[in-house]
């Protein structure tokens, strides 16, 4: 019986030849990006704003309407209520409110009062401050930051300088593409978002090392092939590899994104973004950059497969 195959046996996909294409649409997507959270900025969390979280059981599935009406006449500011995993599980945010603890707590007074015999069970109570969200903030720009240098100096020394700086540009490509659309679509970003952009850093990376490996031993086996025929057919080699592992992360990813629940929906799409525009980065960006980079093909004495053509 045959094999389904997703990707045919041998792909000759021209890559190089579309690297213009490739390179103006990334140009795009991250100048847009950058426009993007410069105009319209992040809608943050309460982990990075500040303010208070009140996770509440309703005597009765579907009651955010009425609870929602019922906190919004408080004046409280900005009152987010969402389902939490079951229909009588509510989550509730409300922006932090001017003045100290005293104030906070006045507003969850003011709040569990407003909502009545609709709540049975208040199961958290969580008051975010200034402080400590500040400091959240810089810590998960630290951790982002931080994990790119890594990346850029593990690179390097597996491989060559060229190759490090390709890998961390495409990187930076998927980070700041992944901002951009929260910013386009209001998402919130919050403290699981940036868990969600290190793994798509850490993802990412590895498809684009599979991908420079092969350039690699290509590089050793084909002395005077031309460089773009050269990383054409590393990237052709390796794209079945690239694919069916992409595809099947998205299967897992689209299961939690439509399953899950609203509580982890806006890391799952962080997540189905991030592979696949990692995926896109690895062969349209990464690898067509190595030809503008001066890659060495090593040695010409190495006691390697010298292609005679």
């Amino acid at each position: 019986m045959p094999r389904f195959k997703i990707i045919p046996e041998n792909p000759s996909v021209n890559f190089l030849g579309r690297r213009i294409i490739f390179f103006a649409f990334s140009a795009l997507l991250m100048i847009s990006s950058i426009v993007l959270f410069s105009v319209k900025g992040l809608n943050y969390g309460i982990d990075f704003t500040g303010g208070i979280m009140l996770e509440v059981k309703t005597v009765q599935p579907d009651q955010i309407s009425i609870l929602r009406g019922r906190l919004s006449g408080l004046g409280l500011g900005s009152v987010e209520l969402q389902e939490f995993g079951a229909p009588d599980d509510v989550l509730i945010r409300i922006q932090r409110q001017p003045g100290g603890d005293a104030a906070q707590q006045l507003a969850v007074s003011s709040a569990k009062a407003a909502m009545g015999d609709i709540v049975s069970e208040y199961r958290r109570t969580e008051l975010v401050g200034p402080k400590v969200s500040d400091e959240l903030f810089m810590n998960g720009v630290y951790a982002i930051v931080s994990a790119m240098l890594a990346i850029l100096i593990y690179i390097w020394f597996r491989f060559e300088w060229q190759f490090g700086l390709g890998a961390v540009i495409a990187l930076m490509h998927d980070v700041i593409s992944t901002i951009g659309i929260f910013a386009l679509l209001g998402f919130e970003f919050n403290l699981a978002t940036v868990a969600a952009v290190l793994t798509i850093a850490g993802y990412s990376i590895n498809d684009t090392v599979v991908v420079f490996d092969r350039v690699r031993e290509n590089l050793r086996k084909y002395k005077v092939k031309p460089m773009d025929e050269l990383l054409n057919q590393s990237a052709n080699e390796t794209l079945s590899r690239t694919v069916v592992t992409s595809l099947t992360t998205l299967l897992a990813l689209f299961a939690l994104y439509f399953l899950g629940g609203s509580v982890i929906r806006d890391f799952s799409f962080a997540m189905i973004w991030g592979v696949l525009i990692g995926t896109y980065s690895s062969v349209g960006l990464a690898v067509p950059l190595l030809l503008h980079m001066g890659i060495s093909r090593g040695n010409a004495d190495e006691d390697t497969a010298v292609e005679r053509v």
